[in-house]
């Protein structure tokens, strides 16, 4: 079984905030019958038990919305038993949580730091520029109340990440989102994701932002970036994946992967569907009370799904920055028009390679002669002490440089050692 993560919504679409911008909060029209949608334990033990049972080398549960947080903090602890319940010796699990943090509370954050939960924060920008779309029901905006749950977080050591939507609100002012992030809010771990929505006509909604725009947005990032020696201390994730490509050859990013099949999204009632940008009834894949995980990724509606990625514009097929873009994400291709497929990214996404690549594959060239040194550093030192055998370091183990993966796939490619 090719190996799978889980993006569950437990709280279907359900939210304290109105965000004007949100994707997901009309999903609530899939279900018309519960006013309230939330995960009951049975699908919620069911679930976990039974994706734990799959050969796996992680077994990753992302909990997201809606807000995840309205299941309240008793359904998070059933989590954590049911967990270690069904866990197989030996297995590894993570967790993350996409939240808005604005319920947040000691309880809450001493929760997840116990189970060393990794938290993703949504967080726009500097006040005017996230209280423009991100609003509570009332109309107020949500910074202060989002902050201070972040602050909860950061007392009790949750490792937190922000997540920012890049809209008409702050696609204007990169490098003031970028240092609120990093100096105001001392967040070393950025995702800018790009707002792209459309009407019924097919034309882009007034919040979103056009492929220009995302270029310059991008730019100016990966400039600041440069320009305040932030590249072994600020994680902005489309670098670090784009990082990954250039020097482990494997995407992990979906935005950079050649077919759409990353995860599985369970909706609150145990309905699953291939993608949180494509919950729609005609693509609803099964429901995981009367599917088996296997069959679910073997249905045939899955694989022509994934296969979408790859029905790219004539024009992608002579673009030499195809191998990062793949085409986009299908989301962002309108679908109509001339340039059919085409994302509307696309001169966007050039104009950021245009500028960014020489200085990413110089920076790849970096660390792949830290990791040689770093390779040769170890081997010195184990000729050195014959006694401690070269097995310390087994081929699957994390590999001793720190990059995350795994020995035999980084300083012990081709060692034949462990």
């Amino acid at each position: 079984m090719k190996p799978f993560s889980l993006l569950v919504k437990p709280a279907a679409a359900d939210c304290n905030l109105s965000c004007r911008y949100c994707f997901y909060l009309d999903r609530r029209g899939l279900y018309p019958d519960e006013r309230r949608h939330r995960m009951t334990d049975e699908v919620a033990a069911h679930m976990i038990a039974t994706y734990l049972a799959t050969p796996q080398p992680l077994h990753s549960f992302v909990w997201q919305g809606g807000e995840p947080t309205l299941m309240g903090l008793e359904f998070f602890r059933k989590v954590a038993y049911w967990q270690r319940v069904y866990g197989r010796p030996g297995s590894v699990v993570s967790n993350a949580l996409q939240t808005n943090a604005t319920l947040i509370g000691d309880a809450w954050a001493e929760h997840l730091a116990r189970n060393n939960f990794l938290v993703g924060v949504s967080i726009d920008g500097p006040p005017d520029a996230h209280d423009t779309y991100r609003a509570s029901v009332s109309g107020r905006g949500s910074l202060n109340d989002v902050v201070n749950g972040l602050k909860r977080l950061q007392k009790h050591g949750v490792e937190c990440n922000v997540l920012t939507l890049v809209s008409q609100a702050n696609v204007r002012r990169p490098r003031q989102v970028y240092h609120f992030l990093k100096d105001d809010l001392g967040i070393p771990f950025h995702q800018y994701i790009e707002c792209v929505e459309f009407d019924d006509s097919g034309a882009l909604m007034p919040f979103a932002i056009s492929g220009a725009e995302w270029g310059d947005f991008l730019c100016a990032i990966y400039n600041e970036w440069l320009a305040c020696d932030d590249t072994r201390r600020v994680s902005v994730r489309l670098f670090d994946s784009i990082l990954t490509l250039l020097v482990d050859h494997y995407p992990n990013a979906c935005v950079l992967a050649r077919d759409c099949r990353q995860y599985l999204v369970v909706e609150h009632n145990g309905d699953v569907y291939p993608c949180d940008f494509f919950v729609r009834t005609d693509l609803k894949l099964g429901n995981i009370m009367e599917k088996s995980w296997a069959a679910l990724l073997a249905s045939e509606r899955y694989a022509e799904f994934g296969a979408r990625k790859r029905q790219w514009s004539e024009k992608c097929s002579d673009c030499k920055y195809l191998e990062f873009c793949a085409g986009c994400c299908p989301k962002n291709r309108p679908d109509q028009g001339s340039d059919k497929r085409l994302s509307v990214l696309c001169d966007g996404w050039m104009q950021f390679y245009d500028h960014a690549m020489p200085g990413l594959r110089r920076l790849a060239s970096e660390i792949r002669a830290q990791r040689r040194a770093e390779q040769a550093s170890m081997f010195t030192q184990f000729a050195a002490e014959p006694s401690q055998s070269v097995n310390k370091v087994a081929r699957n183990d994390p590999c001793p440089c720190g990059s995350g993966t795994k020995y035999k796939k980084c300083c012990g490619r081709g060692s034949g050692v462990g």
